[in-house]
């Protein structure tokens, strides 16, 4: 069972120790002007997939992304403050029930009569051994006259709510992290491919560099030249060496395994998805993670408001208790020496010092803290689509520049190698050109990488397929 069932799961088994519905959904109102359609320009028809990470085509990432999410550290702990949750809400049902414990006393006393003397025995002292046996069935229960109690049920229950989104809010967050560290891995290896070429290209280059020295057509400069540029190539790729040992082990750590780097890595990313399932704006609020949990500490926050108020309300408990007392165990269900007992309470709060006035006047500014929380976070939210939307264009045309570039930089390298050859131009040109179209090269992996990182930032910022719990925030809950 995958985190995303046990989140389901666990919601619904708090529906078999609750009484009541959670707060209804109501997204807050806000103080902006929502747009029809995002400025991104013309976008895909519907809503991001539950597995959008299958846009990209390739399995192994897939089957990466749905390790990390059932295996990684930090998303059981988030599983486990989903569990917490459900224990809260639980326990706050629990007050609305009447509560019923039995109980067994036994007691056996020695009692001395000072004062009594014995007739024929004065120095000894008058005294009696006692015995009771007594057993009862006790029932207690606060009568929620002004649904205080069903209020407190019910910020509960907005809390665990709050606490599943949270939970998918993290799943999306290592499926979105996962991913990247995937795309790392490939670029990290593509650059170690591109970094293993130039360094064999450059050796090539400083050999005959060397035989054309040994043979007093070119200068010393030219030798030292291509050594430096070969030493310089050569760095370079202990240091991509490096970038890809460090994403391997990243990668290890969100599946939850040792980081010793032995991760089955990618060799090339893949392209880039064509079609971008952007959705309407109006819907954002109903699929991100993080709006829906906001929308539900707005709920839970409001709940815990009127449980502040109606503290200043009359309290009305009853406490029943029936049962036997005797002296002989073996009478302990014999009924004539039954007992029983009924008590009705009444506590009205008629003066407190301003602590209830100054709770309910922390509610109040608890709940306007938390809408407007709610209110920014959806401004960023709609800041992080538009974002992520506008990048999209523009990392597009930066990938096509830089294919360009590639193209012109690599037609200059061999147009410079055969002026050199032909003692036109000085060795300068041939290293300028050399340096030009393995940096043009260099610079078009990482552009295509950070295009596939900016897809999936605008898969999470679009929710990321959160609609496949829209169950759990509208869980029925009932005895």
């Amino acid at each position: 069972m995958n985190l995303t069932q046990r989140a389901a799961s666990t919601v619904l088994l708090c529906g078999l120790f609750g009484c009541a519905s959670a707060p209804p959904i109501e997204t807050p109102e806000l103080t902006m002007n929502v747009p029809g359609e995002w400025s991104g320009g013309t976008l895909a028809s519907g809503v991001v997939a539950p597995d959008w990470w299958t846009d990209f085509g390739d399995e192994a990432l897939s089957a990466a992304i749905e390790t990390a999410v059932e295996q990684n550290y930090d998303l059981q702990a988030a599983a486990a403050r989903l569990e917490l949750a459900v224990a809260d809400a639980r326990f706050s049902a629990g007050a609305l029930m009447p509560s019923l414990q039995a109980s067994y006393n036994g007691i056996r006393r020695k009692q001395n009569f000072v004062g009594f003397p014995i007739p024929g025995a004065e120095d000894r002292v008058l005294s009696t051994v006692f015995t009771n046996q007594s057993s009862s069935i006790d029932v207690s229960w606060e009568i929620d006259l002004w649904r205080k109690l069903r209020a407190g049920e019910q910020a509960a229950l907005a809390d665990l709510q709050r606490s599943a989104a949270d939970l998918r809010g993290a799943q999306l967050s290592i499926a979105g992290q996962t991913a990247k560290a995937w795309f790392a891995i490939a670029e990290a290896q593509q650059q170690v491919s591109l970094s293993e070429a130039t360094v064999n290209n450059f050796q090539q280059s400083s050999e005959r560099v060397r035989d054309r020295f040994e043979s007093g057509v070119r200068p010393a400069l030219d030798l030292r030249q291509s050594l430096l540029n070969l030493s310089n190539a050569e760095a370079q790729l202990d240091q991509r060496y490096q970038q890809l040992d460090a994403a391997k082990r990243q990668l290890d750590v969100l599946l939850g395994r040792y980081a010793d780097g032995q991760v089955i890595a990618p060799n090339t990313l893949p392209e880039t998805p064509a079609e971008i399932p952007a959705g309407l704006p109006a819907d954002l609020v109903a699929r991100r993670p993080d709006l829906a949990a906001a929308e539900r500490s707005v709920a839970a926050s409001e709940a815990r408001l009127q449980v502040a108020r109606k503290e200043l309300l009359p309290s009305i408990s009853l406490t029943a208790n029936t049962g036997t007392s005797t002296n002989a165990l073996r009478s302990l269900l014999n009924g004539d020496f039954s007992v029983w007992g009924l008590v009705s309470n009444v506590v009205a709060p008629l003066w407190q010092g301003g602590r209830l006035r100054a709770q309910i006047d922390r509610a109040e500014a608890q709940t306007a803290e938390i809408l407007a929380t709610y209110v920014n976070t959806a401004l960023v939210a709609y800041a992080e689509v538009e974002t992520t939307l506008a990048a999209e264009a523009f990392l597009s045309g930066r990938e096509q520049h830089l294919v360009t570039s590639v193209e012109q930089a690599r037609a200059a390298e061999r147009l410079a190698d055969e002026r050199y050859s032909a003692g036109l131009d000085a060795y300068i040109t041939v290293l300028d050109s050399q340096r030009s179209a393995f940096q043009a090269e260099a610079d078009l992996i990482a552009a295509r990488r950070l295009r596939l990182d900016n897809r999936v930032d605008l898969y999470l910022a679009l929710g990321g397929g959160f609609e496949q719990l829209d169950s759990l925030l509208e869980p029925k809950v009932t005895n």
